[in-house]
């Protein structure tokens, strides 16, 4: 058996396991072949593994030096197939970003500056930049704090990421077709009218009417449907297509966590494990879903790609916000099956295009593991 150096931490809703490029193979064919070995993958319990046989819990990050001149740190991420032997490399988590700092602090790959450090993180799925600030100790990660986010037990310190110039993160553009709402026909669900649309990952909205819901299901009603989460991933996946990301019929294999799907819906009162989310706490309402279940919070980079198109004019998440925001405030305010989640967004026009100057929100982070996994020996 081989040990490998990696270490578990909770960023955000997110559970991901973090490795040092240095400490596993160069060649990419049998990294992901080790990868896959320690999550215990392809298995549906992930017994034999680290992972925790969930999406949220089965992702990875290699960390390792700068590789452009205004970066500290590369990060790259993947979601880690759990029943399926494949790592979707094609996107970002936001989530998992939170903790990638502090990940870096602990490797001694940055020096700490107290009481906060900044650091400038290469995401090479995207080729952005995340600026990271968190907080700082004697040399070490503060984590405690009394912030709160919804979809995580307890309180933490506050990490805050800004989202550099994340339009167009997968496919090079903002508005991945040119347009802000097109009709797109379904093999089975028939013509539909969605919006698509790329900031720190690439989604495509659907309105909750549309696939026969109100959009304010609870958790348990939304993860147990499963003709709607196969209705979901019909639409994924033929927009895969259409994004130039994977043929259709082989976007559930080849790219099961890019592009991705999110439901939406006007602010109503719904039922969430932290008790009642009122109507008035939200702009719009968001159910997204994660390697074809539902994600039982809301990612980071969902939050950034939502808010995006709440300020892109006529897209159908813009309709929804400015009904509730007429006056276009910069938060918009998700809610989503665990609570709620505000991003911080600013757009421009250049070239007569939108851009997206600003995507910013607060997460918190834990480190719970630092150790070896065992794999059998390359």
């Amino acid at each position: 058996m081989k040990k490998i150096p990696c270490a578990i931490y909770r960023g955000g809703t997110s559970k991901p396991i973090f490795f040092l490029e240095k400490d596993l193979p160069r060649e990419a064919k049998q990294r992901d072949e080790v990868v896959l070995a320690a999550f215990g993958s392809p298995d549906l319990r992930q017994i034999d593994g680290l992972g925790g046989a969930d999406p949220l819990t089965s992702k990875v990050a290699y960390i390792g030096p700068p590789s452009v001149p205004d970066a500290d740190i590369d990060y790259t991420f993947g979601y880690v197939g759990i029943a399926n032997p494949v790592i979707d490399y094609a996107g970002n988590c936001g989530n998992t970003s939170a903790a990638v700092g502090p990940y870096a602090l602990l490797r001694g790959l940055i020096e700490p500056h107290e009481p906060v450090t900044k650091v400038r993180i290469y995401n090479t799925n995207t080729k952005k930049i995340i600026v990271a600030e968190f907080q700082v100790r004697e040399g070490d990660f503060v984590s405690e704090g009394d912030f709160r986010i919804d979809g995580a037990p307890g309180s933490g310190s506050k990490i805050l990421l800004d989202f550099l110039d994340s339009g167009g993160s997968v496919t090079g553009k903002l508005l991945p077709t040119g347009k802000v709402k097109e009709q797109v026909k379904f093999p089975t669900l028939g013509t539909l009218e969605v919006s698509m649309v790329d900031a720190a990952n690439p989604f495509v909205f659907v309105r909750a009417t549309d696939l026969g819901i109100k959009g304010n299901e609870t958790l348990e009603e939304f993860a147990g449907n499963n003709d709607l989460l196969k209705k979901c991933e019909e639409i994924r996946s033929v927009v895969a297509e259409i994004m130039g990301i994977a043929k259709k019929e082989d976007a559930t294999r080849v790219s099961p966590g890019v592009p991705k799907i999110a439901v939406v819906s006007p602010p109503m009162s719904y039922q969430a494990p932290r008790g009642k989310v009122e109507a008035s706490e939200i702009d719009v309402i968001a159910r997204m879903t994660a390697l074809q279940k539902l994600h039982k919070a809301y990612a980071v980079t969902g939050a950034v790609c939502l808010g995006a198109a709440a300020k892109i004019d006529g897209t159908i998440v813009n309709e929804i916000y400015r009904k509730v925001q007429p006056d276009n405030p910069p938060a918009v305010r998700i809610g989503h099956p665990s609570g709620t989640i505000q991003v911080e967004i600013e757009t421009a026009k250049r070239n007569g295009d939108p851009v997206l100057s600003k995507a910013a929100l607060v997460r918190t982070a834990r480190l719970l593991m630092d150790g070896y996994v065992y794999v059998p020996g390359w």
